[in-house]
């Protein structure tokens, strides 16, 4: 092992024998000999990398693409079929909420026993325990049974008792998706803590703003092997994107089976035209054209007696092309489409944006910008440029509502759309500001 790293992975690789409905008495083995029947997945194909000391490493990647398997084989909770492992120092991990606690001891007593599996004497942990009890905040609670416990109280004893043993290596599986808001934040601050004094730092998680804000590098596993390794920021921005496409190329399956269920041509070449129709008359270029016969992006299955309500909505850059991840500063474009299916409909459309943590970041409509009601029925599509967006690095969503002249509401779409932010700059809060430094 080289003398600045603390773990180091040599092309490991890990299998699981699966069984499809396994006999679990001998007559059962012996009468239904097909229920034994077994298919052996590999999970990982092999896999390399190494983590320096004060190191923070993030793996991202879809559910069963062995993120979980590689931290329990660092853990040596299992071990690989092929290739090895070495670890440096004492390594603490959040695996499994609650994992190592006894449901009928008290908060106190679990975390004598938790610190033991991590390695700690007795005089060790009493030097602790004031220090985990207050950081989890439950002090109200710590004589209590964990039972009756709820899944953010155990989340507050398993991290307070894993970031206190003063470990060399910490591994993090998801854990931190637990709990409130509060205490979250309270975590990552814990974390950069104990980044900074020296602990190396292995976390799973589908956060990518997690993972920007907490790791120095990012590792993309797919289909057990690692397809792409690097800064947070690039890995996290080349994931979003793979994920989307495939998620687009789902959405136009989805669309023309539909389709062709209604009816083979005649329909589809009705939908066609009408859909050709409204993008002539608000001169659109042949690239959103495509798009939007592609593409539904908003299902409308159920509208009930809604005369008045939304169909589609699609968002791409300024250069015309579909994307749901842009950096600080571009240009962003919505469109709108809604349909009117009755003599006469007034109003205005309004627009929403909210963070994923619920923070209120922008709303408008066609009223405060236009300054009129509009007549709905003369129009069909609506296009929204946010011009040189200053929103920081985070997940936003897209919130749009039709409402008549009394505010009366025909259709709303809450989290109508999702899209990702990354700040080119490391910026941190919610917006931008133009400042200008200068020292005298």
């Amino acid at each position: 092992m080289q003398a600045d790293n603390v773990i180091e992975v040599h092309d490991i690789t890990k299998s699981f024998k699966v069984y499809y409905d396994k006999g679990r008495t001998l007559k059962e083995r012996l009468v239904t000999p097909e229920r034994n029947k077994t298919e052996t997945r590999w999970v990982l194909k092999g896999i390399s990398f190494d983590v320096k000391k004060g190191e923070a490493i993030g793996l991202i990647g879809k559910n069963g693409c062995g993120k979980s398997t590689t931290l329990k084989l660092l853990t040596r909770i299992i071990y690989p079929d092929s290739g090895c492992i070495e670890l440096k120092g004492r390594v603490s991990s959040l695996l499994e909420l609650g994992a190592g606690f006894h449901p009928d001891m008290s908060g106190r007593e679990n975390i004598y026993l938790n610190a033991a599996i991590f390695g700690l004497t007795k005089k060790e942990i009493d030097k602790k325990i004031d220090e985990i009890i207050k950081f989890s905040e439950l002090e109200d609670f710590i004589e209590n049974p964990v039972r009756t416990y709820s899944s953010g109280m155990y989340m507050r004893l398993a991290f307070a008792v894993a970031i206190n043993v003063e470990a060399d290596i910490l591994l993090i599986d998801e854990i931190l998706a637990v709990g409130d808001i509060s205490f979250q934040k309270k975590c990552f601050e814990k974390l950069k803590e104990i980044k900074r004094a020296g602990t190396s730092i292995v976390i799973v998680s589908h956060s990518l703003d997690q993972i920007e804000k907490i790791c120095d590098r990012c590792i993309w596993i797919e289909n057990g092997i690692i397809k792409e390794a690097g800064h947070s920021k690039k890995i996290s921005e080349d994931y979003l994107i793979d994920m989307e496409s495939k998620r687009l190329e789902r959405f136009q399956e989805e669309y023309y089976s539909e389709i062709e269920t209604i009816d083979k041509n005649e329909e589809k070449e009705s939908v066609v035209q009408v859909e050709n129709t409204k993008l002539e008359n608000i001169g659109l270029n042949e690239e959103i054209k495509q798009l939007s016969k592609n593409l539904l992006k908003i299902k409308r299955k159920e509208i009930l007696d809604r005369k008045v309500y939304f169909s589609e909505m699609y968002i791409t850059d300024i250069e015309g092309k579909e994307k749901l991840s842009f950096e600080t500063g571009d240009d962003i474009i919505v469109y709108i489409k809604y349909i009117v299916d009755c003599e006469h409909a007034e109003g205005s459309i309004c627009f929403l944006v909210y963070r994923d943590d619920g923070v209120y970041c922008f709303g408008t409509n066609t009223y405060f910008e236009n300054k009129q009601i509009l007549n709905l029925k003369e129009y069909s599509i609506l296009k929204i440029t946010l011009k040189h967006i200053e929103l920081l690095s985070g997940k936003y969503f897209f919130c749009i509502g039709l409402n008549n002249e009394e505010a009366v509401t025909y259709d709303y779409l809450e989290n109508a759309a999702c899209i990702h932010i990354f700040s080119n700059k490391g910026d941190l809060g919610v917006a931008r500001i133009t400042s200008e430094w200068d020292l005298q």
